[in-house]
């Protein structure tokens, strides 16, 4: 297939575009700065806010598919109301493009930041979260990231034959943070691995770039499993601690104390069971295997 990927060259969408690579796809890179894009991947340099930019990007591609990546990708990395714009404008402009130039299928990424956890008050109704848990986002990164998924929920009720879902990654491992270098919040995987207030704010999810990128790949190749309009969490299997995180939760998230005794089989604060069922998709790596030498060291 002609596969569209905007923000390729980031910290997901390098895996991304070399795993359609790798599977036989016809791959277009779309970012702001130019970046050596892997063999067989044909890169551009767009601002996917400019119409005229926007067109001839997809004049080019002629895309069956879009996986749509590109965005501020960090809370707080921007001002909010730059964050709100950007990922905001940048889903609607490039999901309405893929259905307008006839794309079989369109997928966003999302973030588990909708959830809303790290106010003083969260309290999750159950645990581990799935994607029919309710939303609360009280930053602009997750408001803008729940925009997301009402813009493809949107587009979807008029979108004809073109599939549109969103993916919501877990904190993105990309293979060089695996070897050591820092995360996109600043410190090592090993740094967060030993310290659990740090894995903590995320709640402790985490998922192997490779991972993710399988299953915007599944999506792409077999639309028809996926969930027209729907979500899907994507994160490993196991938390990101040395043991169970339930009294940990209860600790660090005191209002997810009444059902934090959930994990206590070790499993992940998040679900990721729906793209289990709908698309066969499986989280293979463990940071269990991967900083088997940080650990050591």
């Amino acid at each position: 297939m002609r596969v569209l990927v905007t923000g390729g060259s980031g910290r997901l969408g390098r895996s991304v575009v070399a795993a359609l690579a790798a599977r036989g796809h016809e791959v277009t890179s779309v970012d702001l700065a130019p970046a050596d894009p892997p063999p067989g991947v044909a890169g551009l340099v767009a601002d996917l806010l400019d119409a005229d930019a926007r067109s001839g990007v997809f004049a080019s591609a002629r895309p069956e598919a879009v996986v749509h990546l590109a965005g501020i990708a960090v809370p707080f990395a921007r001002p909010d109301v730059e964050t709100l714009q950007v990922n905001t404008g940048l889903a609607w402009a490039v999901l309405g493009a893929a259905v307008e130039h006839g794309a079989r299928v369109a997928v966003a990424a999302s973030s588990p930041t909708v959830y809303g956890y790290n106010t003083p008050g969260w309290r999750p109704r159950y645990l581990p979260l799935d994607e029919e848990h309710p939303v609360a986002p009280w930053h602009a990164y997750g408001l803008s990231k729940l925009i997301v998924e009402e813009a493809v929920r949107a587009l979807a009720r008029t979108s004809g034959d073109c599939v549109l879902c969103a993916v919501r990654p877990g904190y993105v491992v990309a293979p060089q943070e695996w070897a050591g270098a820092p995360t996109q919040l600043g410190h090592t995987m090993a740094e967060r691995v030993a310290d659990p207030g740090l894995a903590g704010t995320s709640l402790f999810n985490y998922v192997d770039a490779a991972d993710a990128a399988d299953l915007f790949a599944r999506i792409v190749e077999d639309p028809g499993r996926a969930e027209h309009g729907g979500v899907y969490n994507a994160v490993a299997a196991d938390p990101l601690a040395e043991g169970p995180v339930d009294a940990l939760m209860a600790r660090l998230h005191p209002g997810s104390a009444p059902v934090a005794g959930a994990l206590a089989d070790g499993r992940a604060v998040f679900s990721s069971d729906k793209a289990r069922r709908d698309l066969g998709w499986e989280p293979r790596a463990s940071w269990r295997d991967l900083l088997r030498v940080d650990r050591a060291g």
